[in-house]
């Protein structure tokens, strides 16, 4: 059982803790946060979590759910076989196992109670627990930095064995509202704005390659998402991602300059545009200065006999909000599979690694090995 032993500081919805350093006076060693999200994904699934474990997993299909027939199927998943031998943790088919992400904060307080319990040596560890990551990072961005005050900083949300993330997308939203001219048919000729029309012809002004669709890598787009209308005032919502930040402020521009070109079709029409940027790269906030968080990182994994594994996420973590605070916060593994859905996966052999890393972690930058 993980004793918590911490002063805890509570900060708007966000949980913070303090395990001051333990190493001789003079000695010195960076500032180390870590932070897991508390939430787990609405995937539209029962939101009754019930994990089950297969012991020794001897591989093929796995019955997940017997009464309601409900199976985790090898030709659809065929990775959970490369765990043969390990115990697995699944969900009864019926949700998702929420590994994302409370596997990390398992992670982090059992790697908290290791190192109290076997006086292990430290520098000054910081720990953050947030909500509402799965719905833009707004957890992370109620952190009272005052009271994180980091060198640089972790998640551990990523997924299989071995994944590092410091590479994730520029993330924004776009909405467009129009408000057309309302008229009866039979005397509306010169006289009616029809605003879906008007939004149609803006969705047309996109870029029809640059869509989710469409695009893999570290390839960027903008996602119509979203549309509601009627016959005075119709929106549009739109979701903009792209690794490379000129890119991602290139998509913004066309944006605003189909807005405007509305505008000029639509002379009648109100036409109003919004951005909200949501988070940014943790690649712009990683400098030659301060790269010793990934090298840190890597260093670790190496000797825990994990290969790294250097993945571009077409996505976001909340590193990705706080490394635009000014503090670089790469992402490791959890080792699940198949978040945000109800074949989702822990092999626990995995996520024993991952644990290894965070302690790991802890005795370099502590300055052991």
């Amino acid at each position: 059982m993980v004793k918590w032993r911490i002063p805890v500081l509570q900060g708007g919805e966000c949980v913070k803790a303090h395990l001051p350093s333990n190493l001789p006076a003079g000695a010195k060693a960076p500032k180390v946060g870590w932070c897991a999200h508390l939430d787990t994904v609405d995937a539209g699934l029962s939101p009754e979590i019930h994990p089950q474990v297969i012991r020794g997993y001897q591989g093929g299909d796995i019955c997940l759910n017997k009464e309601k027939d409900l199976w985790m199927r090898v030709k659809e998943h065929p990775e959970v076989e490369r765990y043969v031998g390990d115990d697995l943790v699944v969900t009864d088919g019926t949700s998702v196992l929420g590994a994302d992400n409370k596997s990390a904060v398992a992670n982090i307080m059992t790697a908290l109670h290791i190192i109290q319990d076997e006086a292990r040596p430290h520098g000054d560890i910081y720990v953050a627990f947030v909500p509402d990551e799965e719905i833009g990072l707004c957890g992370a961005k109620k952190i009272d930095f005052s009271k994180f005050p980091v060198d640089f900083a972790y998640t551990i949300d990523s997924c299989e064995l071995g994944e590092i993330v410091w590479q994730t997308f520029n993330a924004g939203s776009a909405r467009l509202d129009i408000q057309g001219v309302t008229a009866h048919p039979m005397s509306s000729k010169g006289v009616l704005v029809n605003p879906i029309l008007a939004a149609h012809d803006f969705i047309g002004m996109l870029e029809r390659t640059e869509t989710p669709e469409c695009t893999a890598g570290t390839e960027g787009f903008v996602w119509v998402n979203g549309i509601s209308g009627g016959p005075s005032k119709c929106s549009v919502s739109m979701k903009i991602r792209d690794h490379n930040l000129e890119g991602y402020k290139a998509k913004k521009a066309l944006i605003a300059a189909a807005a405007e070109y509305l505008k000029t079709r639509y002379p009648r029409a109100k036409i109003a545009l919004a951005f909200e940027d949501v988070y940014g790269n943790i690649a712009d906030a990683i400098k030659p200065e301060n790269r010793a968080c990934v090298d840190l990182l890597e260093e670790a994994m190496g000797l825990e006999g994990v290969k790294p594994i250097n993945l571009a996420m077409r996505g976001g973590t909340d590193g990705s909000f706080i490394s635009t605070q000014g503090i670089p916060t790469p992402n490791y593994f959890t080792g699940a599979h198949n978040f945000h859905s109800s074949c989702e996966f822990m092999p626990m052999g995995s996520w024993l690694k991952s644990l290894a890393v965070t302690l790991r972690l802890v005795a370099l930058t502590a300055g052991g090995r």
